[in-house]
């Protein structure tokens, strides 16, 4: 019987809902592929998505903001980094509204569902223990990581990357995953990590002594290279070489380093020793370390224009004659840089002695988590590419934080890092944060050593909230109202000032962000925007202020703001969060909305702006 057939008895069977057959026609219509095949298993988290959306609200208690001053005593603009507690689901959910295609470098380390009840290597579903002999648990194990990785791969920029450590249960598995949801051409290389330099010899059979670290581009075309091992260049290797043909290079003047005296050296044919002969072509200067004339010589010579000679000069390649033999010589500036190979370099990245004796006998006096990762080993991956953002969704003890701010340090950067985890056994508060809060601030080893923090760094704790999904106007007031938080993430402006335009702000009306380079003008009840509008007329900032508006539509109020149309970029909320949610979110679920019951505080705005209320800080 073929497709068609099987089709109209389908559409005619008595007993299934219209749901049903429309699930049976789409399973009858799929063509087969090649790939892995698993049974979807809702999560309770996925299920809490259909009726509530996920907002962050800032817990101002955790926020470390080191006051530093530079030079001139203008405030250094530290990273702001984020914490943020709760389910990962709800946390990549709220991010696709505030890092959609943001996102340079994405590191996890997710469970590793060896079936051992511990924290790094079990795994839990719906609250559930997933054992060894669960015949679910590689089932269970890849949907929960495709809805994640669905989402991480649009947080992902143009030439982001994301690395995913795993073990051997299911590397293999992971890796058709990756090849499933990022597409086979962008899935770059499964390095190998030696995880330890002792392994247990209690198998009869093998010493396992490595995990795994999987690659992937969000388009790998656009990776034009890696960032290795570098290392300066060593030697100064000379400029001869006998199958080269005989040429003249000429040396600009003051470009030529010597060892030689002062003095004028004339041309001619120099004594080389063992090595081919050099012929100086005209008489030169030396004057403290350097020829003050051209230097032009004959020998056999890979260099041959001058050109070349030009480019290597801009390049910071320092030419050298050592001695009266005129042999040219040259010391590179530049670095030298080895690709990563497939074995990580060990004596780089480090294995989990290192990590455990880090964190749990470094920042911490005793054990506070199972086997971390080295913030060298997720170092010397963030490095890989240029990078702003890195995010971390599932971050266990915090190491991808600390190995941004530590590389941040090194190499002078503004990276900023963004971690996920929810709080079971308290990890977020007492690991995750407190260890961060350590790196930050400086920290005492047990052994007395005292760490000096890494003060440059800016850290913001989050939690995730909840708002009714149901477009009732209660909800969509109340998801204005609490996306503020969301909004200061998106445009990483947090400098909420007291007044606008002469203007006192007022937190259930209006709010004011300004850092000097940006502003954000946050306008929750539209009331307010013929007034608001005036005082925009006022202002000459170089840049459009960024003005979220309430707008039950699409329409953020455009027609009011005409007269200042320049000086605002406009965006309607909250239907720009409901247009990126739609797309993020299972279905709701099927039941009518709950009435508007209108019972929304309609205050008389009348004297608000009059209030000595404010809505920010000085």
């Amino acid at each position: 019987m073929d497709k068609t057939q099987l089709a109209l008895k389908i559409q005619s069977l008595d007993g299934l809902t219209l749901e049903e057959k429309d699930a049976l026609l789409k399973l009858l219509r799929e063509t087969p592929k090649y790939g892995l095949v698993w049974e979807d298993k809702p999560e309770a988290v996925e299920e809490r998505l259909r009726d509530e959306l996920p907002v962050l609200i800032e817990d101002e208690s955790k926020r470390i903001c080191p006051p530093h001053l530079s030079a001139d005593n203008q405030e250094v603009n530290n990273p702001n980094h984020i914490i943020i507690e709760g389910d990962n689901l709800e946390a990549l959910t709220a991010l696709s509204y505030t890092h959609a295609g943001k996102i340079d470098v994405i590191y996890i380390d997710p469970p590793y569902n060896t079936g051992n009840k511990d924290r790094d290597g079990g795994f839990f579903y719906n609250d559930s223990f997933v054992s060894e002999d669960d015949d679910y648990k590689h089932s269970k194990w890849l949907s929960f990581m495709s809805k994640r990785l669905k989402i991480a791969r649009k947080l992902l920029s143009k030439k982001g990357l994301i690395f995913l450590s795993i073990g051997d249960n299911e590397m293999s598995q992971l890796v058709n995953l990756c090849k499933d949801i990022f597409l086979e051409q962008n899935y770059i290389e499964t390095y190998i990590w030696v995880s330890t330099n002792r392994p247990d010899n209690s198998s009869p059979i093998l010493r396992r002594n490595a995990e795994f670290v999987l690659c992937v581009a969000k388009n790998a075309k656009s990776i034009q290279e890696f960032r290795g091992v570098v290392s300066a260049t060593s030697g100064m290797p000379s400029l001869t070489k006998a199958k080269e043909k005989i040429k003249t290079i000429t040396f600009p003047a003051n470009s030529v380093h010597t060892s030689l005296p002062d003095g004028t050296y004339l041309a001619g044919i120099k004594e080389n020793g063992k090595n081919l002969k050099w012929e100086l072509k005209n008489d030169v200067t030396v004057k403290d370390g350097i020829f003050t004339t051209p230097v032009r010589v004959k020998g056999h010579s890979y260099w041959s224009t001058d050109k070349k000679i030009r480019e290597e000069l801009a390049a910071g390649t320092e030419i050298w004659i050592k001695s009266e033999s005129f042999v040219p010589y040259y010391l590179k500036a530049k670095e030298s840089v080895n690709r990563p190979t497939k074995i990580l370099p060990g004596e780089i990245v480090k294995d989990g002695l290192y990590a455990n004796t880090e964190l749990n006998a470094g920042i911490f006096d005793h054990k506070v988590f199972n086997n971390p990762k080295p913030s060298t080993l997720v170092q010397f991956l963030i490095n890989f590419i240029p990078s702003k953002y890195i995010l971390d969704f599932f971050a266990g003890s915090g190491t991808t934080m600390h190995a941004v701010m530590q590389l941040n340090a090194e190499d002078g950067g503004k990276r900023t890092c963004i971690l996920c985890t929810n709080n079971e056994n308290g990890i977020c508060e007492n690991v995750t944060y407190e260890r961060n809060k350590r790196v930050i601030e400086g920290y005492t080893k047990p052994n007395g050593e005292h760490v000096e923090g890494l003060h440059h760094n800016n850290l913001r704790y989050y939690r995730t909230a909840y708002v009714g999904r149901s477009r009732t106007m209660r909800n969509m007031r109340r998801l204005m109202d609490l996306s503020t938080d969301m909004l200061c993430i998106k445009e990483d402006l947090y400098a909420e000032k007291r007044e606008f335009a002469g203007l006192p702000t007022h937190k259930g009306v209006f709010r004011f962000f300004d850092d000097s380079n940006r502003q954000m003008l946050v306008i929750y009840r539209e009331e307010a925007v013929a007034v608001l509008v005036s005082r925009i007329a006022e202002t000459h900032y170089p840049a459009p202020i960024k003005v979220y508006v309430f707008s039950p539509s699409e329409d953020p109020w455009e027609g009011d703001f005409e007269d200042v149309a320049q000086k605002v970029k406009l965006c309607a909320l909250p239907q720009a969060i409901y247009n990126t949610y739609k797309r993020i979110l299972p279905k709701p679920n099927d039941r009518a909305d709950v009435p508007d019951d209108n019972s929304e505080n309609q205050e008389n705005l009348g004297g608000i702006f009059d209030t000595t209320q404010k809505g920010g800080e000085a």
